[in-house]
Parts: structure tokens; sequence; C-alpha cells
């Protein structure tokens, strides 16, 4: 039995995600921000370390610093003085002497090793070593062990991460310079739709499409601008186009690309600007739209809450990231024995909804999270990963293998 999607002129998501990369041109602008302001966002020049980190050598444990050689006649030394971090022993180790030093602190000039003070007993006429490495240089952070003075630490396109912002800080940066912020107009539309507090009317349900995409822009790092709900008027959503395309580099909408004959999304869409391609070869999320307007690109989401947020991910979110000029990282995917029977027509390429777990003997499995339908949204939410079934594919039996990928940060 074949798919009743599985027309003519459906368009697969590799070829969708190949024209969105190949029509989207990145932003070219570029602003100065503080290191506490970079989190998120995406740098516009490479990184080069302008020192050595660490800057000099260093005690990697609390102990005793001493040159290796003096203890060949003799295991106790007499203390010379002490080292801690940001207070170095001054001039060099004298000869057949220990310093106390401290985690972190300068390895005195003339000193090649550091014992751990465990490995010590202090004695009235110094300390007195009680195990001894073979060799020199035993337990001290090499100048430039981490980064190398002129290392390119981060690369163009980089998208800072908290752990960056504390390497960048040791590296003394104060400011950064990266792309300006990707601006977003959302908006969903129907009649239908009321905001979360507000009573439902016989027929009406809430909007979850903009306040779900909106938390994955979000994460993102766009700039949104949230233009609401529209009414199902056609004038009013020519002029919410009109006022997103003069504020935005993309617009996002949530319903309104379907077949209905209140679905005007896309004739206005061509009326103002142009459609590339609607209608994809995927489930869910088969009407999916993404064209041009005069000064921004368009994304049209579907109504139905689960398809819209799988499009959003698979293809919105990566031609997004390419416009920020981010690095792009393909998604992680596995095989994985699947638990329980999945239904599948062969026509279009599914996205169903699972959740990974080890057995005892460390192998992966995957549960569905129950029924699929694209209104389902607690499929989303219980879920931790796709169970990525091809095209061509029919329905999988439990036990056998299938194609996962994981959730990433837009869904974690």
């Amino acid at each position: 039995m074949k798919d009743c999607c599985s027309t003519p002129g459906l368009l697969p998501i590799e070829q969708a995600l190949e024209i969105l990369k190949n029509q989207i041109q990145p932003i070219a602008e570029t602003t100065r921000v503080s290191l506490e302001q970079s989190l998120g966002r995406i740098l516009a020049a490479d990184i080069i370390a302008p020192f050595n980190i660490p800057p000099h050598n260093n005690s990697a444990m609390d102990g005793y610093a001493l040159k290796l050689s003096d203890t060949e006649t003799k295991n106790l030394l007499p203390l010379a003085g002490k080292a801690f971090a940001g207070h170095p022993f001054k001039g060099t180790l004298p000869e057949g002497h220990c310093i106390r030093i401290m985690t972190g602190a300068c390895i005195p000039q003339g000193a090649d090793t550091v014992i751990m003070q465990e490995h010590t007993e202090q004695k009235e006429t110094g300390i007195l070593f009680n195990r001894l490495p073979q060799k020199a240089g035993n337990n001290i952070r090499k100048a430039g062990e981490d980064i190398s003075e002129g290392t390119r630490v981060f690369t163009k396109g980089h998208k800072i991460k908290a752990q960056d912002i504390g390497l960048l800080a040791s590296l003394g940066i104060a400011h950064l310079c990266v792309y300006r912020a990707v601006r977003v107009a959302l908006f969903s539309t129907g009649d239908e739709l009321k905001a979360p507090g507000e009573i439902l009317r016989p027929g009406d349900i809430y909007d979850s499409n903009r306040f779900a995409v909106k938390a994955m822009l979000q994460k993102l790092g766009v700039e949104i601008i949230d233009l609401g709900c529209i009414p199902d008027d056609p004038k009013k959503i020519r002029e919410t186009f009109l006022s997103a395309n003069e504020q935005a580099d993309a617009v996002i909408s949530s319903g309104g690309v379907s077949v209905g004959e209140a679905d005007y999304t896309k004739d206005i869409l061509n009326e103002l600007g142009k459609t590339t391609f609607w209608k994809l070869a995927i489930k869910p999320g088969k009407p999916f739209a993404f064209g041009q307007l005069p000064d921004s690109y368009f994304f049209g989401l579907p109504g139905n809450p689960v398809s819209a947020l799988v499009t959003f991910q698979q293809l919105a979110a990566p031609a997004l990231r390419y416009m920020m000029n981010c690095h792009q990282h393909s998604p992680l995917e596995f095989s994985a024995t699947c638990t329980s029977p999945l239904k599948k027509a062969p026509g279009r390429k599914e996205f169903q909804r699972g959740t990974l777990t080890i057995d005892h003997n460390g192998y992966v499995k995957v549960e569905t999270t129950g029924g699929q339908g694209s209104g389902i949204l607690r499929s989303m939410s219980m879920a931790d990963c796709y169970i990525v079934l091809p095209k061509d594919q029919g329905g999988v039996e439990a036990g056998e293998p299938v194609n996962v990928q994981l959730f990433d940060e837009l869904l974690l």
C-alpha cells in the first residue's frame, strides 16, 4: 500500500537543505562585544593565543620542588623557601635544597621535579623524601602545555559556549569580534488560536507552536521579534508580512501553508515575493514552505505542532545557522535495536519519536513514544531522539535495527 502523499512533486529533505544553503546569504555585518556578552555569539574572526597557557612552568601538586639529581646521594634536603600561586620563590634554588611549593605556583629556577607532600616527612633538619621518581619532570605542568602562543584557538564561525568563555578569559581576551545577531520575526496564523491564559471558546485551541518555536529560537541565539497570533484575514496577514520583512532577516510563520480555504500564507508570499519550494517528502511536516520576501527569507512551518517542531529543527534551524555564519555539524546518527513494531508506508522519510536506553549487555535500544500523529505533541516532549526511517522503507518489526538521530541542543 502506498503512502497517500507519495505523489510526484514532493521534494526530498536532502534536496531542500541543499537549496536552502545555496539560496541563503550569510550575515556580513560584525560587531564588538565584551566577553561577558559573548555567550552564544558567532565569532567573526579567528582567535589566536597571545601567549602560552599556562604562561609558566607550574606545580601540579602541593609538595616540594627540587633538582632530582640532588637526591642521588641523600634523600633529606634542607628547606630554602616557599613558592605560592601568585607569589613565586625569588632567585635560584640553592644546590642541595628544596622549596615548599603549592599547586599552581611557578617552578623555581633550578628545580626540575615536584614531590607530592604525601611522599615526604618534615624533619628538624629538612624534608625527608620517602618516594622518588625515576626521572625528572614529575608533577610539573609545562608552559604552553594547554595552548602554545600563536595557536589558533577558535576559528571564525565558532559559536561561543560557556567553557569557551573561561578559556578566553584565561587568555586575557576581554572583547570579541562577532557577527551581529540574525533578526527573526515570528508569528502564527489562525482564528482558532488563543494565547495561554485566555478563555477558550468552542473550536478554539491554544497557540503552542509559537511558544515552542520561540524557545528554540532563544536557544539558537537569534534576536526574536514576536508578532503574536494573526487571524485568518488576508489583509492582516499581508500587513504582518510587510512589517516582518521590514524588521527581520528571516520570517517564520506557523500555519497557513496547507491547502485549506483559509490558508492564505502561500498566496500572500507569492504576491510579495516568491515560493522556492512547498511540500516535502517527509513525515511529519509535508507542508513546509521556503521562499523569499523583498528583504528577508521566509520559512512557513505547518500548523500541526509536531510537524512545526520537526521542520523547524530539521530545516529552518540549519538554514538560520548558515545565515548566522555558524559552523554546521551533522546530526549524530547511529543504529539501535527497535523494541517495538513501527507502522510506516513507503513514500516519505519519517522522523518518528523515540527514547533511547542501554541494556545490561551494553546494547543500544530505542522505543517509540507511542502515537506518532502530527498533532500528538506529547510524543516530542517524551522523546530524546528521532527514529529515522528512509523514504522507501515500510514498517519495522520489533527487534529490527533502525537509525536513530539524537535530539540536538534545541530540543534537549
